[in-house]
């Protein structure tokens, strides 16, 4: 505490003569530099004893904020529109924002599950057979994803809410044939969708829900040609209730040669 904070206590009749150490004696003498803080006033982290007022509010609440114009017009996109499509180079923070947001409708009570989607596409790699059950061979492609859960929520409120079904995470190939109600739809990394994928994906949206899909048109791991994203993208760009944005370089939040490097490659 400051001398400037000490004597305006002091003013203010919140301390007096008494609590300086000088008036106790002891060791310190009559140092008027020592001073003793008042036990009865101490402040503590859990609030005030039980029965002696409200108790704190010891939630830690993430604020989201854009870091970027881009990133704030996508965020006013997903409020406004029903579908939001976010297309941008590596780093734009396409797929946190998405989930952010869906995890924030949830919370709010705005829709009553989250749906995560994303295509089981190697990149660049032939991993062959993987061992285990269903879960564990598609866990690799859908880590991205947890991993942004987990940031927003702990991983046992994840687990909690998986369990209960709220929230989904599941391949594309599984979303053909349904009808998603009341629901935040994530579709993450479509630049490995073809377009007729994506078409199907898009007709799965219901009432009373969101969907937001992500993905970088330059970084298909398809054959050239065979992605949908673009195609999809300016199609829909002309409908009203259809929002497309576009992030660009300057957008880019990870490690400053991230843009650069995107910029010469």
């Amino acid at each position: 505490m400051t001398k400037r904070a000490l004597k305006r206590l002091v003013r203010e009749g919140e301390f007096d003569a008494a609590q300086f150490s000088g008036q106790y004696g002891g060791r310190f003498g009559d140092d008027d530099k020592i001073r003793r803080l008042p036990v009865e006033r101490a402040w503590s982290p859990l609030g005030p004893p039980q029965g002696e007022g409200p108790p704190r509010d010891q939630s830690y609440v993430k604020t989201l904020r854009p870091k970027s114009i881009g990133q704030g017009r996508l965020l006013e996109a997903v409020d406004a529109k029903s579908l939001v499509m976010a297309l941008g180079p590596a780093g734009t923070g396409k797929t946190y924002l998405a989930i952010a947001k869906a995890v924030e409708a949830l919370e709010g009570g705005s829709v009553g599950r989250i749906v995560l989607s994303r295509p089981a596409v190697e990149a660049g790699e032939s991993l062959g057979f993987l061992p285990g059950d269903m879960e564990d061979k598609l866990a690799p492609y859908l880590r991205p994803l947890y991993d942004a859960l987990s940031d927003r929520l702990s991983m046992k409120r994840v687990r909690a809410l998986m369990a209960e079904g709220l929230i989904e995470i599941a391949p594309i190939g599984f979303m053909r044939g349904r009808t998603l109600n009341n629901a935040f739809v994530v579709i993450d990394e479509a630049q490995n969708c073809t377009y007729g994928q994506l078409k199907m994906l898009l007709t799965r949206l219901g009432w009373n829900s969101t969907m937001v899909i992500t993905g970088d048109p330059a970084q298909s791991d398809l054959l050239p040609g065979i992605s949908g994203l673009a195609q999809a993208a300016d199609r829909l760009e002309r409908l009203a209730d259809v929002a497309v944005v576009r992030l660009e370089d300057v957008d880019i939040v990870r490690h400053p040669l991230v843009a650069e490097m995107l910029g010469v490659l």
